[in-house]
């Protein structure tokens, strides 16, 4: 039996307004297609669209591996995490009911060879490499799923303010679309170039992040991905995504290199 732990999203105060899209945001096709002019793009932009990064054999590996963990077939995994909704309530719900509240998962990767191989793809280290300026190492793994009706609200804010690393440390983080996340079902919404603002200081309010009152909204575009779309982003960019109240959930792989 895999642990059971919950969310600790706070519902309260949620602002739809926070997530007026201005603007879809537009891949390169491929890994083939980066060039180097793309390594500038990042840098000025703070995130770059891979679409159709996984061929079929690789999405569908990566979706039975990551279901492998969710339905507790790997009996030495305990990183599952419900959303908070269900507390409580977890020993009543059918096996189908308990895999369609799962929030999160935490550090995938070694449980399952399948999601290791996707977390050490050469295509991708390469574009990694070109980006970062060295070898990059992974140093955290997480899936994000937002279940159907119930997928909450992640809050604006940067992913290096949950990591305890230097101030100055590269981070690059690729986020693998195994659904299509769409502006419905919660898809990535950003903030092209908040990353070179620099660091901003976070608020335990819904969640740990940035305050409302500073998201530049007349900014805001939304990113959505195709099943096996990667999304690359700089550790100090804006993001975030709103809830799912749509009948689609959708699953996503997150790889932290530096």
């Amino acid at each position: 039996m895999v642990e059971s732990s919950y969310d600790v999203y706070v519902e309260s105060d949620y602002q739809p307004e926070l997530y007026k899209v201005k603007a879809d945001v537009q891949g390169i096709d491929g890994y083939k297609a980066f060039q180097q002019e793309h390594v500038s793009q990042f840098k000025q932009d703070g995130f770059l669209l891979i679409k159709a990064a996984l061929d079929t054999q690789e999405l569908e590996d990566a979706r039975a591996g990551l279901m492998r963990l969710i339905s507790g077939e790997i009996p030495d995994f305990r990183g599952v995490q419900y959303e908070k909704s269900v507390r409580g309530r977890l020993d009543e719900l059918s096996k189908e009911e308990r895999i369609a509240a799962v929030r999160k998962l935490k550090f995938f990767v070694g449980h399952d060879d399948r999601l290791t191989r996707l977390s050490e793809d050469p295509e991708l280290l390469r574009i990694l490499k070109a980006i970062i300026g060295e070898k990059p190492g992974l140093f955290g793994n997480q899936a994000m799923v937002k279940p159907a009706r119930i997928g909450r609200e992640k809050p604006w804010h940067q992913d290096h303010a949950y990591f305890d690393l230097p101030m100055g440390t590269q981070i690059v983080s690729a986020w693998v679309s195994l659904d299509a996340a769409t502006t419905e079902n919660g898809c990535m919404h950003v903030i092209p170039g908040s990353h070179r603002e620099g660091p901003v200081v976070h608020f335990q309010v819904r969640d740990w992040q940035l305050c409302d009152d500073q998201i530049k909204t007349e900014r805001v575009h939304a990113v959505p991905t195709d099943p096996g779309d990667i999304l690359l982003w700089d550790g100090l960019l804006h993001h975030g995504t709103p809830p799912n109240r749509s009948d689609r959930g959708r699953r996503a792989l997150q790889l932290h290199y530096w």
